[in-house]
């Protein structure tokens, strides 16, 4: 009797097995997987929002242009955005634009108000109204 049970048991398994493996349908097929690349923030921008001025200096007096935008922010828009004052005296004594707008229509004053950045904001006010 227990022989006829195991039997019958292991002839179950093995049916079943087949029937799961055989059968066509892939779980993940409804799923479909997108890769889209996020674009680089320049090194100019990225030296900024790290505050390494001596960077940001020397990329100045090779040629940077102070009013490049990198994923759509100037770089006084993340010198505001990140209260990096020196560099954002730096930037304006450079010739950076103070009423430029970004993809979303927010100035470099708007993005230090935003983040909470009351020394970058009251440094960009007083520029903008000498």
């Amino acid at each position: 009797m227990k022989k006829t049970a195991l039997i019958l048991a292991g002839i179950a398994m093995v049916t079943f097995t087949n029937t799961s493996l055989a059968s066509n349908e892939r779980p993940y097929d409804n799923y479909k997987v997108e890769v889209t690349k996020i674009p680089n923030v320049s090194p100019f921008c990225l030296a900024i929002s790290k505050g390494d001025i001596t960077t940001v200096k020397k990329l100045i007096e090779l040629g940077t242009d102070v009013n490049q935008k990198s994923r759509g922010m100037t770089p006084l828009m993340y010198a505001a955005r990140y209260n990096k004052v020196e560099i954002i005296k730096l930037l304006i004594a450079n010739g950076a634009k103070l009423k430029v707008k970004d993809d979303k229509g927010f100035t470099a004053l708007k993005h230090a108000e935003l983040s909470n950045a009351t020394e970058a904001a009251t440094l960009i006010k007083e520029a903008l109204n000498a």
